[in-house]
């Protein structure tokens, strides 16, 4: 055994080149703090297993829970990962499939621990600060945006119901039925510090107090936060309001007013940026789980992973 794990080890490495997977693995791997984050987890990590059976390694199971994000996996679709994909099981710190590999309950009671003690948003906040440690994310200034996740409509289930914590919202003359996730990022990194989520149904505005540090002197958003009793507010604080101004019913923005938003919105725009990666990069597009509370802990999860995957570039060269 131990010699077929050694040629399959040597064929491995004499690989011509690495894969855009592969690639994208050891970037996280050279950027996440992995110590920190373990440190985090590992205070409510079982200390045994069944009887005559050890838990698997924390280390392990966490970076299974990391690429489990990074690529949607489902519970059956990550195990199937580790014994299908060798880059995918050595980077979790299997060198074989000969190795007993956590199978789908494993991956599900990891999550469900993460999920019990509100772990990942503890997760987030560990990587943030990293993230100022490495002399990044020390703004004083904070960009606000929300996003919709479709949810299951279908009635094809136990309750014969959809979710409840669901709703539905109309954006244009579109309605969408889930949850939205409302953020504050910081103006010169574009790293998200402050998330919230609710269903689809609330407005954006009524999150934005939730999403500002105590610290911020500027916020920028787009015109569906525009609000005569924020902005006087705002003014009271000393905080700057860089918030687009919305047109008026047969009422067109004034040359001045245009110009401003567009500048606002050069500025504004960047806080999409951490949307595109959890939707497009790591495929959250539609809620995999049942209930607000498992989609929150997912949220903090892919945002903390985002925030590090964008910044990925200046962290590695540090």
């Amino acid at each position: 055994m131990s010699n077929q794990r050694s040629f399959s080890e040597l064929e491995y490495m004499g690989k011509k080149r690495l894969t855009r997977r592969e690639k994208f693995l050891n970037d996280m791997d050279a950027i996440i703090p992995w110590a920190s984050l373990l440190s985090v987890i590992e205070p409510y990590y079982p200390k045994s297993g069944q009887p005559g059976r050890q838990p698997i390694g924390l280390s392990k199971m966490f970076r299974i829970h990391c690429m489990q994000n990074w690529f949607n996996y489902s519970d059956r679709q990550m195990e199937d990962a580790l014994y299908e994909i060798e880059s995918i099981r050595r980077f979790s710190g299997f060198n074989s499939v000969l190795e007993d590999l956590p199978d789908e309950t494993s991956v599900l009671n990891f999550r469900h621990l993460l999920e019990a003690h509100d772990l990942t948003k503890k997760v987030l906040a560990t990587i943030n600060e990293h993230l100022k440690e490495q002399g990044l994310m020390i703004s004083q200034g904070t960009m606000v945006d929300a996003t919709i996740i479709q949810a299951a409509t279908s009635t094809k289930n136990k309750d014969k119901t959809r979710d409840p914590d669901m709703h539905s919202a109309r954006k244009g003359n579109q309605w969408h039925f889930g949850m939205k996730i409302h953020v504050g990022a910081d103006v010169d990194s574009g790293a998200v510090h402050t998330l919230t989520t609710t269903s689809a149904n609330v407005a954006d505005i009524d999150e934005l107090p939730k999403l500002l540090r105590d610290d911020d002197a500027v916020v920028f958003a787009d015109a569906g936060y525009t609000s005569d009793s924020y902005k006087r507010g705002a003014k009271k604080v000393g905080l700057r309001w860089c918030v687009n101004d919305k047109r008026k019913p047969k009422k067109n923005l004034s040359a001045s007013q245009r110009k401003r938003n567009r500048k606002q919105s050069s500025i504004r725009a960047r806080v999409e940026h951490v949307f595109r990666v959890i939707k497009q990069q790591f495929g959250f597009q539609k809620t995999r789980y049942r209930g607000l509370k498992k989609n929150t802990s997912q949220v903090h999860m892919l945002v903390a992973l985002s925030n590090l995957y964008m910044l990925r570039g200046k962290l590695m060269a540090v």
